[in-house]
């Protein structure tokens, strides 16, 4: 016992012998001027913080890859293959069950080996599932390479958004972090126009080209700092943030806070899956977990996956449609991207649920009308805007801005296991929206779209209630509004 104490005496003060010389010189330079100089420059200052992101978020493109492969590629995967059709749904399908598993892991991942660990194996799992699925002779190695595909889109889906957000000045945290569903929205629009083009192997191998990037871009970027204060790396955490802010930032201040909010944090027990509902996480849990929920169940997955048999039985042409859908969707994320640090989250939630609700019932109404021979002339005028208002609302809020909020929410040290389970929640619900779609719609075309809009109007109750704005406040201000 001495000797754990002197050790932990030793580490303590060689700690504060490596932290204070650096938080001195940075309050020198602010003296100077040099860190005003620098706050007046966040182009130059900040370059590291933008090809971190571009790094990271080229896994989030291949994630829409992997997402979008099998629409286009169906009817040729088929036939070259010799499928039926219940095997290529085996093939479709088995992505989000991959991806749950994933997610069951990627908090535990990115914990032990860091957030550049996590992206590292999550390349690696796409790179295999993309050279099975381009090699292929059966269904069996096809539908092995669409699982570990899968598996590599669940460990994106957290870590992607979380390093993002913990590399971000609060300025620009927000804006970052919606690029990972803006890259999303962008390998999905891709690989549906590729697809038409491209021959299934040839657009498998598309798949590896950011694989490429991430990986050899993860050689050149810093790891997160607060998971390096999480772990004690002082030297490497000072040296990281001072890359990411610049070399004459002034960092004093920010690592600061960054270390005595970590040191708080370890001092707590250790935490797992039970734990996240003690009293004094509920209210992260409640919400992250939360808009996972409404994000999925709202409908996204039973529209986006079937939206050609969606057009087609409102009479709509479905090449045209897929292609209006395709250009809105990456439209509207894109340019909402930038909006969210300004307007805030719970503002463009609100107003993206509003709008899902106004399409839901616009589709609902277009089925209703069609049921029963009224008004049959509108139909697909009618169907063709509540899906463009449907997409452009989810695009414009409900799409980004949940991950975003997970990145921010939860407590550093409960945010591997909470972030696992807010992303095994989001993967659930996307595979029972997926599969429970042809059933709700047998059952009632357009009873399936008024079940959505409830579920949506639902969410627009819950962000009012339940969700702080976390607009402009660091991750540690966050924590002590929602535990105030």
């Amino acid at each position: 016992m001495a000797m754990n104490k002197e050790k932990k005496s030793a580490e303590r003060s060689n700690e504060d012998g490596i932290r204070d010389p650096l938080i001195q010189r940075q309050k020198n330079l602010t003296n100077t001027g040099v860190g005003a100089e620098a706050h007046n420059s966040p182009k130059e200052q900040l370059w590291m913080v933008y090809l971190s992101t571009f790094v990271a978020v080229c896994g989030s493109y291949d994630f829409g890859v992997c997402a979008g492969y099998s629409s286009p590629t169906q009817t040729a995967i088929i036939n070259d293959m010799g499928l039926s059709l219940r095997e290529f749904s085996t093939f479709g399908s088995i992505l989000t069950i991959g991806a749950m598993i994933g997610a069951v892991t990627s908090g535990r991942i990115a914990d032990h080996m860091g957030r550049k660990g996590a992206m590292r194996v999550a390349t690696t799992f796409c790179v295999i599932g993309w050279l099975s699925i381009y090699f292929s002779k059966g269904a069996m190695i096809l539908d092995f390479g669409r699982l570990t595909t899968g598996y590599g889109m669940g460990v994106y889906s957290y870590v992607v958004p979380i390093f993002v957000a913990e590399i971000s000045p609060k300025n620009l945290r927000g804006a970052l972090t919606t690029l990972n569903q803006v890259m999303i929205c962008c390998g999905v629009s891709v690989s549906f126009v590729t697809g038409t083009i491209l021959t299934w192997r040839v657009l498998a191998l598309t798949g590896l080209i950011p694989c490429i990037i991430v990986i050899f871009g993860l050689i050149f970027i810093p790891e997160s700092p607060r998971w390096l204060a999480k772990r004690g790396y002082q030297l490497e955490f000072i040296d990281a943030l001072q890359k990411l802010r610049g070399e004459d930032a002034d960092i004093s201040n920010e690592s600061i806070d960054i270390q005595e909010y970590t040191e708080t944090l370890e001092r707590l027990p250790k935490t797992n899956l039970i734990d996240l509902f003690q009293r004094r996480y509920l209210p992260s849990v409640t919400i992250g977990v939360g808009l996972m929920v409404f994000q999925q169940f709202g409908g996204i997955n039973g529209i986006c996956f079937y939206v050609n048999s969606i057009f087609e039985s409102a009479g709509v042409s479905s090449n045209r449609g897929i292609v209006i859908y395709s250009i809105l969707q990456v439209v509207v994320t894109a340019l909402c991207s930038p909006v969210i640090d300004r307007a805030g989250r719970k503002p463009l939630l609100m107003v993206s649920a509003f709008g899902l609700v106004i399409g839901c019932l616009l589709l609902g109404a277009s089925f209703y009308l069609k049921n029963h021979d009224m008004s049959v002339d509108i139909v697909p005028m009618l169907a063709l805007t509540g899906i463009l208002v449907y997409i452009g609302s989810f695009s414009a809020g409900m799409g980004a801005i949940p991950w975003v909020v997970m990145s921010e929410i939860f407590p550093i040290n409960i945010k591997g296991t909470a972030g696992s389970l807010a992303t095994l929640v989001n993967w659930f619900g996307a595979w029972v929206v997926s599969y429970t779609y042809n059933y709700l719609y047998s059952w009632s075309s357009y009873g399936t779209f008024l079940i959505y809009a409830t579920v949506n109007a639902l969410a627009i109750v819950f962000v009012i209630k339940v969700m702080p704005e976390t607009k402009g406040k660091t991750l540690e201000q966050i924590q002590a509004i929602i535990n105030s």
